[in-house]
């Protein structure tokens, strides 16, 4: 049995079977957002690792073919942008405005955070790149003295929270615009959050798409600013 889990070739698998097993769980919640399926998957191959003791290097080696599909499976996003660009370009000013709003915020937030909680000023460059994709963040970090590696789990658990609190805080406050939701999830949640709202429905998709990209090259303005700031 050790040996079995000491083979990389055993992981591949086993991250596909928990990422279906989420899927199972949020189809019998009917679709509750809080079982999202990415986050249950991580839960499941995570304790795996734990129990039987695997070095991540191991699963990690194993999961590289997933991990190229990552590439492929952001650039898929342009399929409903490119279906839904006339409802795009009637909502472009309102995007526009919404977007520099969600950028800004989600990028002062996160330092403002960190700052008011007496965090070190490596971890607030860590964290303010936060909620773009991770090939993008991973280079602002480095690039602002922040910690790749960490930014990396921070985009991830930007994501997971964006796709699973987002339609119950749209619900609650009784908003039902699929563009707005959309524009939400790429913004705040990058690729994981773009693609959860993307198999919900297309118009959300293409304008999560269209959040993630822009929302990137705001970041990628405004990111060296940062620790101009806060010194």
């Amino acid at each position: 049995m050790n040996a079995a889990f000491s083979s990389a070739m055993l992981w591949p698998g086993v991250t596909l079977i928990a990422y279906l097993i989420g899927r199972e769980i949020q189809r019998r919640l009917r679709g509750a957002p809080l079982a999202n399926p990415v986050l249950i998957a991580i839960a499941l191959v995570a304790g795996l690792l734990l129990a039987t003791r695997t070095p991540y290097a191991i699963y990690f080696a194993g999961a590289q073919p997933i991990h190229l599909l990552l590439g492929p499976a952001t650039v898929a996003l342009a399929v409903p942008l490119a279906r839904n660009l006339h409802h795009i370009a009637k909502s472009f000013s309102a995007l526009a405005l919404a977007l520099i709003a969600g950028g800004v915020t989600a990028m002062g937030s996160a330092v403002l955070i960190v700052f008011a909680f007496g965090a070190s000023h490596q971890i607030g460059m860590t964290i303010a790149p936060k909620s773009v994709t991770t090939p993008i963040a991973m280079g602002l970090a480095q690039e602002i003295g922040g910690l790749p590696a960490l930014t990396t789990v921070m985009v991830i658990a930007s994501g997971i929270v964006a796709a699973s609190v987002g339609p119950s805080l749209f619900r609650l406050m009784k908003i039902s615009d699929w563009r707005a939701e959309g524009l939400a999830a790429g913004v705040a949640g990058g690729g994981i959050g773009s693609a959860t709202i993307a198999v919900r429905n297309g118009l959300a998709g293409a304008f999560a798409a269209v959040g993630m990209g822009l929302n990137g090259v705001l970041t990628t303005l405004l990111a060296p600013l940062a620790p101009l700031i806060w010194k």
